[in-house]
């Protein structure tokens, strides 16, 4: 299963409806948490999240609505005795902000938080999940978004691999090997199966427009992308490093996104739907605004 859960949508100052920020990319057999604010582990309680769920701790930047919540997540990991080891990736010139936040309080550490601090834009790491990369945004204070990139594929086609006699642990071989022999001939993986493009996720926090926000876009399947303000306050977003909707939606037009997903949003704001019909004036495709606790699917395969 591939889907984003939302746990938080608010900015620097939560309101009824809206806890701060909050993001778990649930990525086949990887939990990605991105950005935990204060109430984070009770927002994972309410969205049936576990604390095992998570395998990496992705932090944009260290102000406290992005990252409050790390000393919770990080004592829950110990308390319920999380096998796995998870890391943790943040801006590296907050390296002293990260310590304090994983030792702000007195427990008995039995989980393992490997922690892997961003110095620049670059690949993170590759694992089963694909590439994880950040670049660098531009913010008062160092932040960086993160992206997700599956490599590209195959998709084995049923009606060739019965032509030409491929079945069972053939179909496994031939992947592995890209040739194998059937009834003394050679067959190809060329002929038995088509292009896959991997997926991808790009996830967009507090900045202003930068190149680095179109890299991390480009051709997302899903965009998760912070929408601070309305085109009304677009020297206002300037100035304090965020972005509105309609700049956020031109990005998504721009980069070939696939679905759009708005979050972090002002506490001035009362009315979602002006956030949609906003974006939807710049962008065709599937927009969604985000609210705590819901749930959106990556996109089938293209």
């Amino acid at each position: 299963m591939r889907e984003l859960v939302v746990l938080g949508t608010g900015s620097q100052v939560p309101s009824r409806e809206r806890t701060q920020n909050g993001y778990f990319l649930r990525w086949d057999t990887e939990g990605f948490l991105f950005d935990p604010g204060e109430g984070t582990q009770r927002q994972m309680l309410y969205a049936g999240v576990p604390a095992g769920a998570i395998t990496r701790l992705c932090v944009t930047h260290f102000h406290g609505d992005h990252c409050l919540g790390v000393p919770g997540i990080v004592q829950r990991l110990s308390l319920d005795d999380v096998p796995h080891p998870v890391r943790a990736h943040y801006p590296a010139s907050g390296q002293t902000y990260f310590t304090r936040l994983r030792h702000a309080a007195s427990f008995y550490e039995r989980a393992t938080l490997l922690e892997e601090p961003v110095e620049d834009d670059g690949l993170l790491s590759v694992g089963s999940f694909g590439q994880l990369w950040a670049r660098r945004l531009e913010h008062p204070i160092e932040s960086f978004g993160y992206q997700l990139i599956e490599p590209d594929g195959r998709r084995m086609l049923p009606d060739e691999l019965s032509e030409y006699g491929v079945a069972g642990p053939a179909i496994g071989k031939l992947q592995q090997a890209g040739v194998i022999e059937i009834d003394g001939r050679a067959v190809t993986i060329e002929q038995v199966s088509e292009p896959r493009p991997g997926q991808r996720f790009a996830f967009v926090m507090d900045t202003r427009l930068c190149e680095n926000v179109l890299r991390l876009a480009d051709q997302a399947d899903l965009l998760v992308i912070e929408s601070t303000y309305l085109s009304t306050e677009t020297e206002l977003a300037g100035r304090f490093g965020h972005l509105t909707a309609r700049q956020a939606a031109r990005v998504a037009r721009e980069c070939g996104v696939r679905k759009l997903v708005l979050t972090h949003f002002s506490q001035r704001y009362l009315d979602p739907q002006a956030f949609h019909d906003e974006a939807a004036e710049e962008f065709a495709g599937e927009i969604v605004v985000a609210a705590d606790l819901t749930r959106t699917r990556i996109p089938p395969r293209r």
